[in-house]
């Protein structure tokens, strides 16, 4: 992509505001949806939802629908479908990895028990099956019904891979497709599909939001090394205390002499977090950031590409710009 062009892409702030109007509905559906007469449910919920983040998501529904002219009540249950979905992972995720920090606020199993934290991720899935079943259109059920199976095995995916120090690039990138890419995927599929596309142009978006995924989540991994926790919104080296070994590791890993790759092995198999400055040295001294950015850009640059058949408009410059975004953010 030239210069010029990514300079016209928008923002995240323009592309936040084109999408705000619609944004708003789907927070105000979520909030009335989430309603139970179960306290613990609406306080853990609603911590939860309430943190904000950039509900990239539901974002991303609402503006592949937009790209072709369909906007309404529809999206916007589909899009909030998407981000109960979205929320429940990250419930059960915190619990699994035994995290206590997101979004630079403690996690609601910090807060109320892992126990509380998997029954109301639990609540939250059930939910978003009654959300999507109301819209009675089985395309949406069948989309929606196998990605959630493809996150759970991508859980359960990378739970084999914890602590695994013989993870490969291959390895990584197949977890990363169920536990990220699929639901960006079927996203930006059902924008298309709600906005009457036909089978090609639902493809097309379908792989757009794959390969963002993909970029999003390398991205992601690259901050867990090259950031900090205020800009971050977690603790620093939170892969490496939990055994993940993510592209920027399994690259040095790759590239280091036999003392040193030894060494990350045991901080892998270890999750030795005191071995983060070792690792950090490995990580500068293969250049595995730079690998690892350069295999995000590849990806987002495919993203893109997915684009080139629909006609130009504001929602397609969003997702070209969302796809620029992925690679050049901070947190």
């Amino acid at each position: 992509m030239s210069v010029q062009a990514q300079a016209a892409s928008p923002d995240l702030a323009a592309i936040q505001s084109l999408a705000r109007e619609d944004m708003g509905a789907v927070d105000a559906l979520i909030r009335r949806r989430l309603a139970s007469d179960v306290v613990l449910i609406n306080q853990v919920a609603e911590y939860i939802v309430g943190a904000g983040g950039k509900r990239l998501r539901p974002m991303l529904l609402l503006l592949a629908a937009g790209a072709l002219g369909h906007r309404g009540p529809d999206a916007h249950q589909l899009a909030a479908v998407v981000e109960f979905i979205h929320t429940a992972t990250l419930l059960h995720d915190d619990v699994v990895d035994e995290s206590d920090l997101r979004r630079g606020r403690r996690t609601a199993n910090a807060v109320w028990g892992n126990a509380a934290s998997v029954l109301v991720g639990d609540f939250l899935y059930s939910r978003s099956f009654q959300l999507m079943v109301e819209l009675d259109r089985m395309e949406v059920m069948r989309i929606l019904a196998d990605t959630t199976n493809r996150i759970a095995e991508g859980e359960v995916l990378q739970l084999l891979h914890v602590r695994n120090p013989d993870t490969d690039e291959a390895a990584y990138l197949r977890v990363i497709e169920r536990k990220t890419a699929v639901l960006f995927a079927a996203a930006t599929r059902l924008g298309a599909l709600i906005a009457g596309a036909d089978a090609t142009t639902c493809d097309a978006l379908h792989d757009y939001g794959l390969q963002l995924g993909y970029a999003f989540q390398i991205a992601d991994d690259v901050l867990d090394y090259a950031s900090d926790a205020d800009t971050l919104g977690k603790n620093l080296g939170d892969d490496l205390a939990e055994g993940k070994a993510t592209l920027p590791l399994i690259h040095a890993m790759a590239h280091a002499d036999g003392a040193t790759r030894q060494r990350l092995r045991e901080a892998i198999e270890h999750g030795d977090s005191d071995a983060l400055p070792e690792v950090l040295d490995a990580i500068r001294a293969h250049d595995s950031l730079g690998y690892s950015r350069g295999r995000a850009a590849a990806y987002a640059d495919a993203a893109e590409a997915r684009l080139s058949g629909l006609a130009d408009n504001p929602y397609v410059a969003a997702l070209r710009g969302l796809a620029r975004y992925a690679v050049s953010r901070d947190h």
